[in-house]
């Protein structure tokens, strides 16, 4: 019996199985563009707004572009995608809530805490709902709220991440789940991305390849650290943000630290008990301490998203 499609609405839409993943002062209106018209998800943070008023600015100036792309090319963008952080730390979660409504994305992706809140009011707004999970207790939380599918944080994801092995986590929720499941976390070229699809994910994200592309936000040392750096630069540590985040190695040197001597649990760059002038020239956590996943092995050099696109496409084609 052939496997269910859970993206039947976005199948003719898709070139590839894939999310352009929401990444922190990296996405912003000319990546999610690119991989909307390249035919991959494009995702990003509203947090990565400065204000609800420009998220509002971002997703018409999306909107504006794939559906100009539309009108030439005569075929529709693959959706674009906001990441909203649900945790009650965001002070605008309501508000960009609010412009999200309006808007009526077709999918949107909610991170650090459970869906539930925001599930009514976007599946009311014709959207499928997306939750974060990073073990198999989150998984089975989220799906008991309602949410359409899961993102599965996992071993190797850059940012803040999950722990478990790829291979077992997304087994073990198959078991129990029939909705969509998105892998994130290593995914580094086709071949890795059809692996995903051979263990019943729906969906994949690839997100450090993403970062070495010309659209991206990232500063040009960044995505040149990406370049040169490999798995083995990665470090797992929760000194920057309190929770277990893959930074990069080299990036932590740069910034005057030992990777290797670090405090532990967020004590670094917080910043609170010191003058202002001295907190402009400490270290910034993403601003100068750069984060990447295990992925980074796979990065050859910046690149348009079109090409990686179109790279990967004929990978995971190959791997068939």
């Amino acid at each position: 019996m052939a496997a269910p499609d859970r993206l039947s609405k976005f199948r003719e839409r898709l070139e590839l199985p894939l999310i352009a993943a929401p990444m922190f002062l990296v996405s912003g209106v000319d990546l999610v563009t690119a991989a909307c018209t390249s035919g991959v998800i494009g995702s990003f943070p509203t947090v990565n707004c400065r204000s609800t008023e420009q998220l509002d600015d971002w997703i018409s100036a999306i909107e504006q572009r794939t559906q100009a792309h539309a009108d030439k090319s005569g075929r529709r963008a693959a959706p674009w995608c906001p990441n909203l952080i649900v945790h009650r730390s965001n002070a605008r979660l309501a508000d960009d809530l609010t412009v999200l409504l309006a808007h009526k994305p077709e999918i949107v992706i909610t991170s650090v805490g459970s869906p539930e809140p925001v599930i009514k009011p976007l599946h009311d707004a014709g959207a499928m709902v997306l939750a974060d999970v990073a073990s198999i207790r989150h998984a089975e939380r989220a799906a008991a709220a309602g949410a359409d599918g899961l993102v599965l944080l996992t071993a190797g994801a850059g940012g803040q991440t999950g722990w478990l092995n790829p291979f077992s986590f997304a087994r073990a929720v198959r078991k129990f789940y029939d909705g969509v499941i998105v892998l994130a976390g290593g995914i580094s070229d086709g071949v890795a991305l059809r692996a995903a699809t051979a263990l019943g994910c729906d969906l994949a994200y690839m997100g450090t390849k993403f970062i070495a592309t010309e659209e991206s936000l990232a500063d040009p040392r960044y995505k040149a650290m990406v370049v040169s750096s490999s798995a083995d630069d990665i470090l797992l540590t929760k000194a920057f943000t309190g929770l277990q985040t893959n930074m990069l190695r080299p990036s932590i040197v740069a910034a005057g630290l030992d990777p290797d001597d670090l405090p532990e649990r967020g004590a670094i760059d917080i910043g609170k008990d010191i003058d202002v002038g001295a907190r402009e020239q400490r270290p910034k956590r993403w601003r100068d301490i750069w984060s990447a996943g295990h992925s980074a092995s796979g990065v050859g050099g910046v690149v348009n998203v079109a090409e990686l696109v179109q790279r990967t496409a004929d990978e995971f084609r190959s791997a068939a």
